[in-house]
């Protein structure tokens, strides 16, 4: 499989085989030293693998990331962003990593780096999500789209079947809903 960079006026994307390993270097392009990781229950695991990968320099790990974007947890979220001194975060997962992540650029502007384990494609959409009391809102938002991307395949090797189904048609939803004007 081929690797190759694809660079928008705002965005990086990386996409290749053990492309994880460009992290350290995409956090120094955008100034970054103290990322938190944010990502599900799940894939708490990631972190120890993130933070092995910087040599331990992370400021911490939020690993509380919920389905929809609840308003509670984006402002847990930041407040341990807050706390923990954090210049940028880092989500490492499916459209529920990168949908606090998206939640946490509005209210900080710090710099995010999105690593998907899934193929939805939610990183690069201008959709922001957030449910309060149980109604879920989006708005668009062009600025939300992750200052970095990197697919590494590798991470999405043991996606069982049916999240791999359904994060492809989701995929394709997400590419029906691009027009001019987003």
């Amino acid at each position: 499989m081929a690797s190759y960079e694809y660079n928008e006026s705002n965005q990086r994307v990386l996409f290749g085989e053990d492309s994880l390993s460009k992290l350290p270097s995409e956090l120094s392009k955008l100034g970054c030293t103290k990322p938190l990781i944010l990502t599900t229950p799940s894939k708490a695991s990631y972190v120890d693998d993130v933070a092995k990968l910087l040599s331990g320099q992370i400021a911490g790990s939020f690993t509380r990331v919920t389905m929809h974007t609840p308003k509670e947890v984006t402002e847990e979220a930041l407040k341990h962003l807050t706390s923990v001194g954090a210049d940028c975060f880092v989500s490492i997962g499916g459209g529920s990593a990168v949908g606090l992540g998206k939640a946490l650029f509005v209210r900080t502007g710090l710099p995010h780096i999105c690593i998907p384990t899934t193929y939805a494609g939610s990183e690069m959409t201008p959709i922001v999500g957030q449910t309060e009391n149980r109604v879920k809102v989006t708005h668009v938002d062009r600025k939300a789209i992750p200052a970095v991307v990197i697919y590494d395949v590798k991470l999405t090797l043991t996606l069982p079947t049916n999240i791999s189904a359904t994060s492809g048609l989701n995929a394709m939803a997400h590419a029906g809903m691009w027009t001019s004007t987003t």
